[in-house]
């Protein structure tokens, strides 16, 4: 009708004066004259080109009736209908009479995936991201997601400009090859991230709290700094807890925006954000309306006070506290819940805990997917709650931490959801695993036991059990040692560690012209004694050996060559506030350990040591203070100390000295060994800061002094008889640190001067060492 129509219109353009009357006449007929459809019905039906696909299936899809009428438009969506199938790559739909011919052309088979031009991530890892799989039907749409799913590892690596082209090669039999063709781009990096907003803590400290880094010295080679988008949500959740926990809780980030460079090289993140003011606890008070809750006891559980800043973690630990409280006592469903009011003229937040009887709600079930190595008890012991008892969805809060906090997996989504009845919930734990073994190969020099090659292997989760496994083997040019560790850290499925460990080493001692060896095993089981505190009870059987002791070595040493056993009992006590105590920005750590040796063997004697350390930050968290304070004893019960078993200090444990480089000495002697003490104390001091360098280089500074000795010995007599110098005398140095953040750990440089010595003493002005610091 269209094209009559504009046929008719040009009729008219040509001959507007002489057939104007006719030719609307004749438009006139034509829109009046009834149009319609042309019907079809097929009795017969011709399906060709099918080779793997039964022709039924695609009638199926075709959806068209034998015998019934159909109209043109019904035949163009059954054509419609197989092309949108993902089975064919053509399809051709021809009515003839009445058989409808139906002419396909199926998507040929997958021969094989070939990856080019990838080089940052391999095959392998690639292959198991893919849907599109050798042997199955190619699909172009399965290949897009393919591709699509590249581009984002890449993009998790730091590659945004990376691009992925999937082709097809065509071989014989209806078969492809499917090559994806990678384009991986320059990783693109974190150059720059700044705030935006933040009065009371610097940049500096709040990058610390991110996951994201700035690109740093050796950019070339961490990428750590590689510009993720995925870890923003993460930081801005890390910035809130930050600062909440410091008492803001009026903190938001507002926005964050984040800018690529015009090289199209790097980012540029900015967070937005609200800081508002710290808050302190104010006034603290219980009320319950339940006749069975006495008010008083419930208070007496809280450990917070008013004066403190305050902290929805704090908050949190109270509560549980005081639940943990209601179920002793046998009282079920029974909630605390806070109440907070503002007091703004001074900054303070009442709180009001509210012990209040819970909503009657069970866990009807815990459904654990996803842990395709580790078994569901590892996963379900995380749980204080099982099925049956009352929903608590702060218990599955915290469960779900604990899983994540095993390191096991990447993801931990812990949700609940209805039961089968109102009064039932099903808790859902969906878990993505990821690996959980390393082997590491080391070479490392040092300048009191030369080069030295070390092998390790380690697996935290061994047969998806949880347990730990660790082997290790090291050697340098005086020195051997081998060492098999095992954990079970839910021994008899309860809070209890178990280790057992089989150690050999040994050793030309460094400051010493004699060796020693030591071999043995030893057992440990630990278990908690309060919300802080833990102790272990431990068993070690061993034989030490003194060997190979020069004639020109001290008297007291030649007395002491030989074998001899020590089988001993002991224990340690320990207390831990870092980073979980009251106050986020101080904690202290105490342990207490003792040894008995008697129990067999040869050696009887009782061993003492004591460590305190406290650390606290100041000036808005920009300068650390750290203060230790060790101690050591060593009473024989029969017979005198033993080299082997005396007091030394390192030099990690006394700056300024070598190791083994102070205590008492035989001067008598050639070779002006150390012999060690039955005591020892040492004090350490320190202050780290920033140095003002670019935050990216993880350079900051440090000061510190030391003071200690190591004294007392039950054999005094020594070379030609010559009484050996045992008595007290404290050793002081001070110096300056470097600290340095690498990929390999933070790397501390220590530049000391020794201040107190003795003439014998042996001193060291450098020193490098990796420390773990909190």
């Amino acid at each position: 009708m269209s094209n009559r129509t504009i046929l008719t219109l040009g009729w008219q353009g040509r001959w507007r004066g002489l057939f104007a009357p006719l030719a609307a006449l004749c438009l006139t007929c034509l829109l009046a004259w009834p149009v319609t459809a042309q019907d079809f019905r097929f009795s017969q039906f011709d399906v060709q080109g099918n080779l793997r696909i039964e022709a039924s299936t695609i009638l199926t899809y075709a959806n068209i009736a034998p015998g019934e009428a159909v109209t043109a438009g019904q035949v163009n969506d059954a054509q419609q209908n197989l092309q949108s199938s993902g089975l064919f790559e053509s399809v051709e739909v021809v009515p003839r009479g009445s058989t409808l011919v139906i002419i396909v052309q199926e998507y040929p088979t997958i021969n094989r995936i070939n990856i080019e031009g990838n080089r940052r991530l391999d095959d392998e890892d690639l292959l198991l991201i893919m849907t599109s799989q050798p042997r199955r039907v190619y699909s172009p749409s399965v290949a897009e997601q393919d591709a699509a799913a590249i581009t984002d590892a890449y993009r998790e690596a730091g590659r945004l400009t990376a691009t992925v082209n999937p082709q097809i090669i065509r071989r014989s039999d209806n078969r492809v090859d499917l090559v994806f063709e990678v384009t991986e781009g320059r990783v693109v990096e974190t150059e720059r991230i700044a705030f935006v907003g933040n009065r009371n803590f610097s940049d500096r400290r709040l990058r610390r709290v991110l996951e994201s880094t700035q690109a740093g010295l050796l950019r070339a080679i961490i990428r750590r700094d590689s510009f993720v988008a995925d870890r923003i949500p993460f930081d801005q959740q890390l910035l809130t807890d930050f600062y909440r926990d410091r008492g803001y809780v009026d903190f938001e980030v507002q926005s964050v925006t984040s800018e690529l460079a015009r090289g199209r090289d790097a980012y540029f993140i900015t967070f937005n954000i609200r800081e508002g003011q710290s808050y302190d606890i104010g006034q603290i008070t219980v009320v319950s309306d339940l006749p069975e809750i006495d008010v008083d006891e419930y208070f007496e559980a809280i450990r917070i006070r008013p004066g403190l800043t305050y902290s929805p973690r704090l908050i949190d630990n109270t509560i549980d506290r005081m639940e943990n409280l209601a179920t002793r006592q046998g009282l079920r469903f029974v909630r605390v819940e806070p109440r907070i009011t503002r007091n703004d003229a001074d900054l303070t937040l009442d709180v009001e805990f509210a012990v209040i009887r819970g909503d009657r709600i069970f866990v009807e079930r815990i459904d654990i997917e996803g842990n395709a190595t580790t078994l569901d008890r590892v996963v379900r012991r995380q749980f204080d709650t099982v099925e049956g008892d009352p929903f608590d969805p702060r218990a599955i809060r915290q469960a779900s931490e604990r899983i994540r906090a095993l390191g096991y997996f990447s993801d931990v989504q812990v949700e609940g959801r209805q039961g089968t009845a109102s009064d039932q919930v099903i808790v859902d734990v969906d878990l993505e695993e990821q690996p959980t073994g390393s082997l590491g190969f080391s070479v490392s020099y040092s300048s009191d036991t030369g080069t030295g090659l070390a092998i390790s292997f380690a697996e935290q989760n061994f047969l998806g059990r949880g347990q730990s496994v660790g082997l290790s083997f090291s050697t340098a040019s005086d020195s051997r040692g081998f060492d098999l560790s095992f954990e079970e850290p839910a021994f008899l499925r309860r809070d209890l560690s178990l280790g057992l460990d089989l150690f050999y080493n040994e050793t030309n001692q460094e400051n010493a012209s004699f060796n020693t060896e030591n071999i043995g095993f030893g057992t440990t089981l630990g278990f908690p004694i309060s919300e802080y505190g833990r102790m272990a009870v431990f068993y070690r059987l061993s034989n030490d050996k003194i060997l190979d002791v020069p004639s020109d070595s001290s008297a007291i040493l030649m007395r002491e060559e030989g074998s001899r056993t020590t089988s001993l009992l002991g224990y340690t006590l320990s207390y831990d506030t870092r980073n979980t105590g009251l106050n986020p920005n101080a904690g202290v750590f105490l342990r207490f350990s003792q040894e008995v040796a008697g129990l067999g063997g040869d050696n009887e004697y009782i061993r003492t040591t004591a460590l305190a350390s406290g650390e606290t930050a100041i000036a808005n968290e920009e300068v650390t203070l750290r203060a230790t304070i060790e101690g050591g004893g060593l009473y024989m019960f029969n017979g005198n100390s033993r080299f082997t078993d005396r007091f030394f200090l390192s030099s990690r444990q006394m700056r300024g000295f070598e190791p083994r480089g102070l205590g008492p000495r035989d001067l008598a002697s050639g070779n002006d060994d150390a012999l060690g003490g039955n005591f020892f104390a040492v004090a350490r001091f320190e202050a780290a800061f920033p140095l003002g360098l670019p935050d990216e280089y993880g350079i900051s500074g440090g000061l510190f002094a030391d003071i200690g000795t190591v004294w007392g010995l039950d054999d005094t007599s020594g070379t030609g008889g010559v009484q050996v110098d045992d008595s007290l005398h404290f050793r002081s140095s001070v110096g300056f640190s470097i600290f340095w953040d690498t990929a390999i750990g933070p790397l501390r440089f220590n530049f000391s001067h020794a201040i107190d010595t003795l003439p014998y003493d042996r001193t060291r002005d450098f020193d490098l060492t990796i420390e773990a610091r909190f």
